[in-house]
């Protein structure tokens, strides 16, 4: 953070934040007698060993929550959990922070995607954070790198639903915000940078009325391809002459084009749904317990995530929305 702290004291102060989430502080134990703030309590993962990352929350004093352990070597993951206590009958959130520094190992990865999976048996999960996967394409479901490609795989066996939608540092999506339930999460805004910080902070607001999600991602529907066409489209190609003077790279891609076109053609797509997967919510340790009971209620909570999160109580008018 840095000189950061007095920007995000006067912001606080004027905004009248509940939950601030903040990664990449750089702090260690020479900072314990500095980032306190009046009001709000503190918790904090440093990193080890090395200086960088490490994640931040700061919870109103008079907000209800708790520190969830998920018991999934937690030393490895830059990531807090906590479950926020809302009104009666609102059901409670599961909200959570990361930083994935952009070298991080496989045996890190898979930690964090245990973590997550944990996470997502909530009846409702908000997790924010830098995850550091600048070749995901979310609009297309895809990515170049492998372990984007399994970040990918994790979101989508756990039914997330990703809401960011603009770069959010140096035409890059970095950081995401990432839920289980369809409608949760609205209102999505970008609100610049705190002090000299690349990464924009993100607000967003967490809404009550909300259904479990179902997956908006596609897979291939084999079952009503049809594979003689298939097989038949390439045949059509002159390939000697449209590969003619290309070197290998060039031929590969020509290739990849027509059958990606064939594919299109002839392999229709179906939605990916979660409706027959029911997971049970966790109790406070992270392990599976009882259902919540979802009541109407006039609460709902405004969130601000990415480098900068934030949780904020609001009761709106008979005519407001949530």
């Amino acid at each position: 953070m840095g000189n950061k702290q007095e920007e995000l004291e006067t912001c606080v102060c004027l905004q009248g934040y509940d939950l601030i989430g903040i990664t990449e502080t750089w702090w260690d134990s020479s900072y314990d007698w500095s980032v306190g703030m009046e009001g709000y309590r503190l918790f904090r993962k440093d990193r080890q060993g090395r200086r960088g990352g490490d994640v931040t929350l700061y919870v109103d004093d008079q907000l209800e929550c708790m520190e969830l352990h998920l018991g999934m070597e937690e030393e490895l993951t830059e990531s807090l959990w906590f479950r926020i206590k809302r009104s009666a009958g609102a059901g409670d959130i599961i909200a959570g922070v990361c930083y994935r520094p952009p070298d991080q190992g496989d045996r890190a990865d898979e930690a964090l995607y245990r973590q997550i999976g944990a996470a997502s048996r909530s009846q409702a999960l908000v997790l924010m954070g830098d995850f550091n996967h600048p070749d995901i394409c979310w609009r297309d479901n895809a990515a170049e790198r492998k372990q984007s490609r399994k970040f990918l795989e994790c979101v989508d066996d756990n039914f997330l639903l990703q809401v960011i939608e603009e770069p959010t540092r140096r035409g890059a999506m970095l950081d995401l915000i990432l839920t289980n339930k369809e409608g949760l999460v609205g209102d999505v805004k970008l609100k610049g940078s705190l002090g000299c910080s690349d990464h924009e902070m993100v607000e967003f607001r967490i809404l009550r009325a909300a259904r479990r999600a179902c997956s908006k991602l596609t897979t291939l529907d084999f079952s009503r391809a049809d594979f003689g066409l298939f097989r038949d489209l390439p045949g059509r190609i002159p390939w000697d002459k449209a590969l003619e003077g290309r070197g290998a790279q060039d031929s590969w891609l020509i290739f990849k084009g027509h059958l990606l076109q064939a594919q299109e053609r002839c392999i229709p797509t179906k939605r990916k749904s979660s409706k027959n997967t029911k997971k049970p919510p966790m109790d406070e340790q992270g392990a599976p317990g009882q259902s919540q009971t979802k009541k109407g209620s006039l609460q709902r909570v405004e969130a601000r995530a990415g480098s900068l999160g934030r949780i904020q109580r609001n009761y709106p008018s008979s005519q407001g929305s949530g």
